[in-house]
């Protein structure tokens, strides 16, 4: 039996409630979802150039950075590449710049608040590397300032963020932007996203003939 496609009319807006239970939730997310069916070839398009840059010849690295619930989002991603996503495969160059918590105390301690990621990004990052960063409202001001000092050093800056026009939208080279008024569904489908990216990314590296051997020595545990 089939169902009658959602309208975003029916979605909850947070002007008429504080937070989104049950089946509101669940609307939210399926009408979401089904406006991130049109990034699937971005995201595809990210993973053939993260797999460039991540087999090139450089041998690049991403580097990923977010707050809060984007922050566990951007540890996610860097722990499926230098862990692996689906498929046995090399580990590649990733870092979670808010993970690095001594850096992170320290820069916090001795700088502005904006620099938070960027002095990372000025560290670590080399041109022709990539720079993920999310945020949920496209306003932070430290994933601002790190997409503008990757862009100074000569990274690619990808953003996913909730709705555009945002000010991380207007630095990154390219933005997925989420159109939600919920934070909640915002980190949702930005999962969703970077599940996407990884299975483009490994597709695009293990596609005949394939960048890297497929296995290693190390047995794989399920």
């Amino acid at each position: 039996m089939s169902t009658a496609p959602f309208r975003s009319a029916e979605v909850v807006s947070p002007d008429t409630c504080t937070h989104l239970t049950g089946s509101d939730h669940i609307t939210s997310l399926t009408v979401a979802l089904r406006g991130l069916t049109d990034s699937v070839d971005t995201l595809d398009r990210w993973g053939r150039l993260l797999a460039d840059v991540l087999t090139g010849e450089s041998r690049g690295r991403l580097m990923a950075a977010g707050n809060g619930g984007s922050a566990a989002q951007a540890q996610h991603l860097t722990a499926e590449l230098v862990g692996r996503y689906r498929a046995d495969r090399p580990p590649f160059s990733a870092i979670c710049l808010n993970a690095e918590t001594s850096s992170l105390t320290a820069i916090a301690n001795d700088y502005p608040a904006d620099e938070l990621f960027a002095r990372q990004v000025e560290a670590h990052g080399r041109p022709g590397d990539v720079l993920v960063l999310l945020s949920t409202s496209g306003r932070s001001p430290n994933a601002v300032t790190a997409a503008r000092r990757a862009r100074d050093c000569g990274l690619t800056v990808l953003a996913m963020t909730g709705p555009a026009p945002n000010p991380l939208a207007a630095v990154a080279h390219e933005t997925l932007a989420i159109e939600s008024e919920w934070t909640a569904t915002v980190q949702e489908c930005h999962l969703v996203a970077l599940h996407l990216l990884c299975a483009a990314f490994d597709a695009a590296v293990l596609a005949e003939p394939a960048r890297v051997a497929t296995s290693n020595h190390v047995q794989v545990v399920e």
